[in-house]
């Protein structure tokens, strides 16, 4: 099993050891920085840097229990066995805590059932089980960044896979399941227990504080299907 690293999302290089390539030409690592695929958000990119080479790395992705770093094409691999320093695209990596972090605070402002989502270094976007369109889309942006101004503390908890299933209203998401099976859960709130804003499960890489996501930009409002559509906020300093 891989260590996660990034759960530390403000870590920006660590070393690890190589314990193994995949058939596909991955490097597998002891303990991994680079967030991998997975809830929406893109895996890290970066480096793994050695005595004797660099490998940039494309993207990182989960296989059972472990993380695999996917070299860009051509690439050299590290040797197994070889320590090596991790070093993640910073700028990337925070873009993408500020999307992620806004989103959760758009699943505040419209409370109604997520049905899918994704992020990217620039924008994000939730897809919500609503048959009307919103009237007022001005609205919703100032509403959005109303509660990013208020500089709330995000922190993590975490939960029993029981005590989860005993609390199913914690589960915004009806397409994107939190990850169970390992005995416990991570929980991500904004605010505070006693002026709580939201709690919801998730094991993506967030901010500290609401005011690192900086003033959002409503975009599109789509209409995916008879009940669906999909609402797209935009960072506005990229």
């Amino acid at each position: 099993m891989t260590k996660p690293l990034y759960r530390d999302a403000y870590l920006k290089e660590a070393n690890g050891v190589v314990v193994g390539h995949t058939d596909e030409g991955g490097v597998v690592l002891d303990s991994s920085l680079f967030y991998p695929t997975g809830g929406g958000q893109p895996g890290d990119s970066g480096a793994l840097v050695w005595d004797g080479g660099t490998m940039p790395v494309a993207t990182a992705i989960k296989r059972d229990n472990q993380i695999v770093h996917v070299p860009e094409e051509g690439a050299q691999l590290p040797p197994v066995g070889a320590r090596v320093n991790q070093r993640i695209n910073w700028q990337v990596r925070h873009r993408l805590m500020r999307v992620h972090t806004a989103l959760h605070l758009l699943s505040v402002v419209i409370p109604l059932p997520v049905t899918g989502g994704a992020i990217t270094n620039v924008k994000g976007r939730l897809d919500f089980d609503m048959p009307e369109a919103p009237q007022d889309k001005e609205a919703i942006e100032e509403a959005l960044n109303a509660l990013i101004a208020r500089e709330l503390d995000v922190t993590e908890s975490w939960i029993t896979d029981a005590e989860l299933a005993a609390a199913p209203e914690l589960v915004k998401t009806m397409s994107v399941k939190p990850p169970v099976g390992a005995g416990h859960v991570r929980l991500i709130r904004i605010g505070s227990e006693q002026e709580q804003i939201d709690l919801q499960p998730c094991g993506g890489t967030h901010v500290k504080n609401t005011h690192e996501i900086g003033p959002m930009r409503l975009g599109k409002i789509e209409k995916k299907s008879r009940l669906n559509r999909r609402v797209n906020i935009h960072l506005t300093d990229v």
